[in-house]
């Protein structure tokens, strides 16, 4: 005779809901501890600058203005010729965004490159040398910082005219202080090290114990600020472009596609929308990576 079975005895020992709500934990964990959301419109941004002929469906340099101002797609006038609508001068929205991810990718990579090696050398020299090499470098820096970038932006190119070269050499005079100034503090702290002690007292050369003893000690604070101001570098490309002295037109660029529609604010929406959301991702995700 079997033995009865209680009903407790039938419940499951784990509340299914309870394993539910432990992966969800464990899901919004892993979006928490690792960077998903940013790496992947800086990816998508990436791809559209790499392959921005073959996703591009237009030309984002010419337009027809018998397609001036067409709304997106999907709206009730729109044509599906035109995924995100078409500007005052017929050009295609969706083309002239791919192509300005390029623009923004290239202007940021050259201005960064250049701007982040210039200052970790600058720092560098100034955190371990100290004294009057210290001081001259760093009243340099704090000039850099005093100095309005947009006020000079605006007077370079109306004395040397509007062109991307001037744009990224503005960029790069402006750019250098920041990583000069945190790397210095850093090589402030790592000069006094046992390790690098030693190395002075076994003969080596200033440059060598800056390469081999202090560069690698500032690397993970470069990337930190490196990550940082590609997002900042790419909204300050887009300000010159909005006040008309960045990219030289008709180079499809953000700023300067949202200045093209403000004055199209109430009848053509989308002219300034699309190319202001693609400036607020790309900043947020490098921001947030």
């Amino acid at each position: 005779m079997d033995s009865p079975v209680s009903a407790d005895s039938e419940r499951p020992l784990v509340d299914p809901q309870l394993g539910q709500r432990g992966k969800l934990g464990k899901s919004w964990q892993f979006f928490r501890t690792w960077p998903v959301i940013p790496v992947a419109i800086i990816s998508i941004l990436l791809i559209f600058a790499i392959f921005a002929p073959f996703i591009a469906n237009h030309n984002p340099e010419r337009g027809d203005l018998f397609f001036r101002n067409v709304p997106p797609s999907w709206d009730a006038e729109g044509s599906a010729k035109f995924l995100l609508g078409t500007d005052p001068l017929g050009r295609d929205i969706w083309s002239r965004i791919v192509f300005g991810a390029r623009i923004s990718i290239i202007v940021a990579g050259i201005v960064l490159t250049f701007g982040a090696t210039g200052g970790v050398i600058i720092g560098l020299i100034a955190g371990y040398r100290g004294g009057n090499i210290d001081e001259i470098l760093m009243r340099i820096v704090d000039l850099t910082f005093a100095i309005p970038f947009i006020l000079v932006a605006l007077v370079v190119v109306i004395v040397m005219g509007q062109s991307m070269t001037v744009i990224i050499i503005l960029l790069i005079a402006f750019s250098w202080g920041g990583f000069a100034r945190q790397v210095r503090g850093e090589a402030l702290a790592l000069r006094n090290r046992d390790y690098v002690l030693m190395a002075q007292i076994l003969g080596g050369s200033s440059p060598y114990i800056i390469y081999r003893h202090i560069l690698p000690g500032v690397i993970n604070t470069v990337l930190v600020i490196g990550s940082l101001r590609v997002g900042s570098l790419i909204l300050a490309e887009a300000i010159l472009s909005y006040l008309g002295v960045g990219v030289p037109p008709p180079t499809p660029a953000w700023g300067a596609m949202v200045s093209e529609g403000r004055d199209y604010i109430s009848s053509a929406w989308w002219v300034t929308f699309f190319p202001g959301v693609a400036i607020f991702l790309t900043v947020l995700a490098f921001n947030f990576l």
